[in-house]
């Protein structure tokens, strides 16, 4: 096993990320998603809790103030009931919401929108008691474990930190009124709470990277397993070089059976030969129907001898249409008077041919 990690030297390819993402194996860091929620909750108890104070305070002072002018009656206090519920619901409402999304923020501002269906399935090797063991005590939990007490050490020393000398005198908060005692409780909370969170960026952010760097440490490739990526990504060099190899018979098979259906060939003498095909009646310009360098060429020559096909010698002609013109494509227009010649050449020919 320590041979296989250690060779295992290469950056993860994008289609190994990929898969592991589709998989469900994402680096999540459980830290931000901590802060984010704090976050949350600093937001509801420092603005959020005083405003819901006022809101239920309000709403309930004629019954706090003077509950005698209420009717008693089943159908009133139901009535009164319901509505205390369904304000208090909408109070609340606002809270839980920004509850809600500090949540959702800590996990999307990750990793974005992911649909991991099969992290989501079922798996019977999740219910194997040696394997939940090992992983209770794994790498991974030891660390988790070390930074939840790292955490309760922080928090507790903070809390020491703030509270306590408050604490320490009771009598202070004894001889205020209830409104005062409870807006000093609210800035205790809300100080400590500012002060974890500050601490949590800081872990957040240390944890982030190290949970990036070791998804990516988890993820790394031998270098075999680079080159059989690439090639099944790529395809086997042998079979793409046997597939090239038949295109290309294929491609002379179909060239060599357009040359007796040719109107001349243009050759170089030897080195390049070109088979034009026009028809004055189906045809706007000539057709470049095979094409072809030294032994390709030779064949060319060879089939239009057998099929008396006028085989014309124009050397600069020829090495221009070979470069210019693909297989069953026209030629271009610049070749026009040139080709022309040749052509009505061949057809004057033919011509002087039918009258002998």
């Amino acid at each position: 096993m320590a041979e296989d990690k250690d060779a295992k030297t290469e950056d993860p390819t994008s289609k190994r990320m990929s898969k592991a993402w589709d998989e469900g194996n994402i680096p999540m860091s459980q830290e931000v998603k901590s802060v984010s929620m704090l976050l949350g909750a600093l937001i509801v108890v420092a603005i959020l809790i005083p405003w819901v104070g006022r809101e239920l305070t309000n709403y309930l002072r004629t019954f706090l103030e003077r509950p005698e002018t209420m009717e008693v009656d089943a159908d009133t206090l139901r009535s009164f009931l319901m509505s205390i519920v369904f304000k208090v619901g909408v109070i609340l409402a606002f809270p839980f919401f920004v509850l809600v999304v500090a949540a959702v923020t800590g996990t999307v501002g990750q990793i974005g929108l992911v649909y991991t269906p099969k992290k989501i399935g079922f798996k019977l090797s999740n219910l194997n008691p040696i394997s939940g063991f090992s992983r209770l005590f794994s790498s991974t939990s030891l660390i988790e474990a070390g930074k939840g007490l790292v955490k309760m050490a922080i928090v507790g020393a903070l809390i020491g930190f703030l509270v306590v000398p408050t604490m320490s005198h009771p009598d202070k908060l004894m001889g205020q009124d209830l409104y005062a005692t409870l807006k000093e409780l609210h800035r205790l909370v809300v100080m400590v709470l500012f002060l974890v969170v500050l601490v949590m960026v800081a872990l957040a952010a240390g944890d982030y990277i190290y949970q990036r760097w070791s998804h990516k440490e988890k993820l790394k490739m031998t270098k075999q397993e680079v080159k059989d990526e690439h090639k099944e990504q790529e395809g086997d060099p042998k079979v793409k070089g046997r597939i090239r190899n038949l295109r290309l018979e294929r491609h002379r098979q179909r060239m060599m059976a357009n040359v007796p259906k040719a109107s001349v060939i243009i050759t170089n003498p030897t080195h390049y030969a070109v088979a034009l095909q026009y028809d004055m009646d189906a045809m706007a310009a000539p057709r470049v129907v095979a094409k072809g360098v030294d032994y390709l060429a030779k064949r060319i020559r060879q089939i239009a001898d057998t099929h008396e096909v006028p085989i014309v010698e124009n050397p600069p002609l020829a090495r221009a249409l070979y470069a210019a013109v693909e297989v069953d494509q026209e030629i271009p227009q610049e070749h026009y008077k040139a080709v022309a010649e040749v052509i009505g050449y061949v057809m004057r020919l033919k011509g002087k041919r039918i009258a002998g």
